[in-house]
């Protein structure tokens, strides 16, 4: 930021939105009892020379609740496909009929529900973590602002008040977003 000028609130709202896109693309690759297609996101499949992403060799559609279907468009990197899937840490064992992976979603335990009770809420303590110091920058700024002439003490302050309503705001939505997550999980 060049001295003396004015910080721009809407850059801040931007970070503090990508930390909340950022725990909802995490929770997306949360195996719970359900099948979902973005469980699979987070796979990479050597194919041609190379790791790609599975949706790159594939597509994948959940026909029932818990099922999800893979359909690879080469014949060739079909037990590719299965090995990272058997490999990717999420418990998943496909079934290989022709050029299709069909992929029952067995029933989580209760204790495997707790652990990902667990790990849903480290991401979310970890993007509160990122919106905190997003807070932190813009306060930084603000008063870097001031002490530069860009700006008066009395707006400065309405200016952090404002940073601290959408620190609040997008707090809550992580909250939200978690406690959403942890009743998907808890789901049987």
């Amino acid at each position: 930021m060049a001295a003396a000028e004015k910080p721009v609130l809407s850059r801040y709202r931007d970070r503090m939105d990508k930390a909340v896109s950022a725990l909802k693309e995490e929770f997306g690759s949360l195996r719970t009892g359900r099948a979902s297609a973005s469980l699979l996101d987070q796979v990479m499949v050597e194919a041609y020379g190379s790791t790609t992403p599975l949706n790159a060799v594939a597509s994948v559609s959940v026909p029932e609740p818990r099922q999800i279907n893979v359909s690879v468009w080469d014949r060739g990197v079909v037990v590719s496909v299965e090995k990272a899937i058997r490999a990717s840490g999420l418990g998943l064992n496909p079934v290989v009929e022709g050029q299709n992976l069909r992929i029952p979603i067995p029933p989580l335990t209760e204790e495997r529900r707790r652990d990902l009770q667990k790990i849903a809420g480290k991401y979310a303590e970890q993007q509160k973590i990122a919106v905190r110091n997003v807070r932190r920058d813009a306060n930084d700024d603000l008063k870097k602002a001031e002490k530069d002439g860009a700006i008066a003490e009395d707006e400065r302050k309405k200016m952090e008040t404002e940073v601290q309503k959408m620190t609040d705001d997008a707090i809550k939505r992580i909250d939200e977003a978690l406690k959403t997550k942890e009743h998907e999980i808890m789901q049987v």
